[in-house]
């Protein structure tokens, strides 16, 4: 489940941008442009819309990882450095953690708010496109990806990537939102996705519009089983996923072979 459609001869392929269907080429840069304009407000604003709840999926996340120290971990669309952070700390000195962001305002806002709380030693930043990463076969212990996969354009290939820079045995988590069979729970999640994030967006970064396209991202996102599916063919196994929050969000993990 790619979201995009096959061209006839002549025609360029389309992918979805929120609710909108746009030519492949020009996604990356109108998802950047969403990203250029949300960086500098963008923990305040995980915080208001979330309610600071992000943090208690990141530290699933991060318990669920099994990294330890000595490991090379890579954080792709690490933005401000959540989980980078805790990596830091568990890796040690003897480690490594690569926060990648393919948003050059996001890695900025990540590196100096990292360099700011005294982490340094151990962490390198790295503009990276997901479908395309820059590193060699067989190199991380452990990728994640937070609130960043419903972003990229082709899924299969990112994850092929991922799957390929993975160390055997490596794990890939993949933290998103998702869906939620709760019908009352799904009706009140939309009333707040499209009513009160717009609000807030326009009220905090002044900014209604990327987060009404935050929205309708996650309601293009494929659903639990879907993305299971595509983390197998794209090579993982003991793949698993664990809804948190009703199923808002869920927490997708496989191992490369």
């Amino acid at each position: 489940m790619s979201g995009n459609n096959k061209p006839s001869d002549g025609q360029q392929n389309t992918t979805h941008f929120g609710y909108k269907q746009v030519n492949e080429t020009e996604k990356a840069k109108l998802v950047a442009d969403v990203f250029h304009s949300v960086a500098p407000k963008y923990d305040l604003m995980n915080d208001l819309m979330s309610m600071g709840i992000h943090r208690i999926w990141k530290r699933f996340t991060i318990e669920l990882s099994g990294v330890r120290a000595g490991n090379k971990v890579l954080d792709i669309a690490g933005g401000t450095g959540d989980l980078t952070r805790k990596f830091a700390n568990l890796v040690g000195l003897d480690g490594q953690v690569v926060l990648a962001d393919i948003n050059d305002s996001m890695l900025k806002v990540g590196r100096d708010r990292l360099i700011d709380r005294g982490i340094c030693g151990n962490v390198e930043y790295v503009q990276a496109d997901a479908e395309k990463l820059p590193f060699a076969d067989n190199t991380f212990d452990c990728i994640t990806i937070a609130f960043g996969l419903r972003n990229v354009t082709h899924k299969e290939e990112a994850l092929k990537s991922m799957h390929r820079v993975l160390k055997p045995g490596g794990r890939l988590l993949i933290l998103e939102f998702s869906k939620t069979n709760n019908p009352v729970m799904s009706k009140m999640y939309d009333a707040y996705s499209f009513t009160v994030l717009p609000l807030l967006g326009k009220l905090i970064t002044n900014d209604s519009e990327s987060y009404r396209y935050l929205a309708e991202s996650i309601r293009m996102h494929p659903d639990q089983e879907t993305l299971e599916r595509m983390m197998q063919e794209a090579g993982l196994v003991r793949t698993s996923y664990h809804n948190m929050t009703g199923g808002i969000v869920a927490l997708h993990k496989g191992t490369k072979p």
